[in-house]
């Protein structure tokens, strides 16, 4: 994918300061000292004079201590830096990097614990470094988003030693930042390889005359045997003397739209992630095919209102918008307004053009809204219609009931499942490309449909 350079978050840096009334401590071997002072003990049983030798250990121990605190750089000393190696991507591993700048003369062992939100991690990441004189030490944890949209890490805090390890500083630096959290960048990856090798196919196709691959002209060659008349070019014909035909490409620069629908059906989860996860993830992917091979792409996301919408464009710079409003769609507890999104589209997009409608079906004895949105569509636009289907629903329906209960419940399944393809067929029958997929085939079911499409000049 290209262009993703620029969706790496950026990197911070922030001096340490003192956060606390004093910000000093005790190291370990500052107890560790005291401990063994505690030899003294046994002798001082026998002569008191030994106890005024455990005061005097232990103030020289406490003396150590002034003189270790003492040589610790001061916390303007210390920078904090927060590197990131790659945008952040849902359900995507990804390292990040925290350095510890040392400025001063002295070198340093600090352990660093990073305020990191935990849709990136389970745990905030605790990290122990050592930074020599003028010098600087890097250690790195990895975090795996489990939510899109905007992500906030907060400071790094900070305890260094000397190598002496008696005293201890207490430091904060406000690296503070809010990074965006993407759809799965790593399958639109994978299906722009797909689109690659099926572009070397149908080269391969367009040359042994393979018909259905578009009618937008490409270029012209010498009629061969098994052209269609209708393709012979006759002008250029009669200027060189012998039959030419006129050879077609698949169309481009055509428009297609992406409408999700993120109201409550669409909170439903499947495995780790809710259907509109799935449903991003794939239109990313749709979306990334689509502007590769030259069609303008929109995008629409919508609950009881608009919730983004990016007019429909091409190039990578429109592919990193979509990517940032596609961070940005969440789920609603309330049911969408399919009707409201039809009429806003029908006005906004006047020529004919492809929508990509990804949605879920409402469980109702009437005829869902959505069904006759798309239905609005239809006579202006070719809709290819996909419901993200249930997996538990469906095994549910199949299932051998073994009890009263359980035919009850398969018997509903039944009934859901069956009333889910009549209205999918009600669609097909008006015209629409109708499909229900699971939510992991959803990604290269749209790419397929999207090419298939093309090739066969349907839109």
């Amino acid at each position: 994918m290209s262009n993703l350079g620029k969706l790496v978050p950026a990197e911070v840096e922030a001096a340490a300061h003192s956060y606390k009334r004093f910000g000093v401590a005790f190291g370990d071997r500052f107890f560790m000292l005291l401990f063994l002072g505690l030899v003294w003990l046994a002798p001082a049983f026998v002569d008191l004079r030994f106890v005024y030798a455990l005061l005097a250990w232990d103030a020289l121990v406490v003396l150590a201590w002034l003189a270790d605190l003492k040589q610790l750089p001061n916390p303007s000393q210390l920078t904090v830096k927060r590197t990131w190696h790659s945008p952040g991507a849902l359900s995507i591993p990804s390292n990040v990097d925290l350095t510890l700048i040392n400025s001063s003369g002295k070198t340093v062992c600090a352990t660093m614990v990073d305020t990191v939100p935990a849709q990136l991690r389970n745990e905030p990441p605790t990290l122990t470094v050592k930074a020599g004189a003028r010098n600087e030490a890097t250690a790195t944890y990895r975090i795996c988003p489990t939510q899109r949209g905007d992500a906030k890490l907060g400071h790094c805090y900070v305890r260094y030693q000397s190598l002496l390890r008696i005293a201890e500083r207490w430091v904060r630096a406000s690296v503070g930042q809010t990074v965006r959290i993407y759809p799965n960048l790593e399958e639109a990856k994978r299906h722009s390889i797909y689109l690659l090798r099926s572009r070397q196919i149908a080269l391969e196709k367009r040359h042994s005359r393979v018909r259905g691959i578009g009618r937008e002209f490409e270029s012209l060659r010498e009629h061969q045997q098994g052209d269609e008349y209708r393709d012979i070019c006759w002008t250029a014909a009669a200027r060189r003397g012998k039959l030419v035909t006129r050879v077609y490409q698949i169309e481009r620069s055509q428009t297609v739209w992406i409408v999700i629908d993120s109201g409550r059906l669409m909170r439903a989860r499947v495995g780790s992630f809710s259907k509109l996860d799935h449903a991003v993830n794939s239109a990313l992917s749709l979306a990334q095919v689509a502007l590769y091979s030259g069609d303008r792409v929109g995008l629409v996301a919508y609950g009881r209102t608009i919730r983004q919408q990016l007019p429909a464009a091409k190039g990578s710079a429109h592919l990193r918008q979509l990517i940032e409003q596609l961070a940005l769609v969440h789920e609603e507890t309330s049911e969408a307004d399919h009707l409201h999104m039809a009429g806003r589209l029908l006005t906004d997009q006047k020529r004919r053009s492809l929508i990509v409608w990804l949605t879920d079906l409402a469980e109702t004895a009437m005829t869902p809204e959505v069904i006759e949105a798309a239905a609005m569509m239809m006579p202006r636009h070719l809709v290819l219609f996909v419901v993200i289907g249930q997996p538990d629903l469906g095994e549910l329906a199949t299932k051998r009931p073994e009890s009263e209960t359980d035919m009850y419940q398969v018997a509903a399944a039944q009934e859901m499942v069956h009333r889910r393809e009549l209205l999918l067929a009600r669609l097909r029958e008006r015209g629409a490309l109708a499909l229900e997929v699971s939510s992991g085939a959803i990604s290269p079911v749209l790419v397929n449909s999207y090419l298939q499409i093309k090739e066969r000049n349907q839109l």
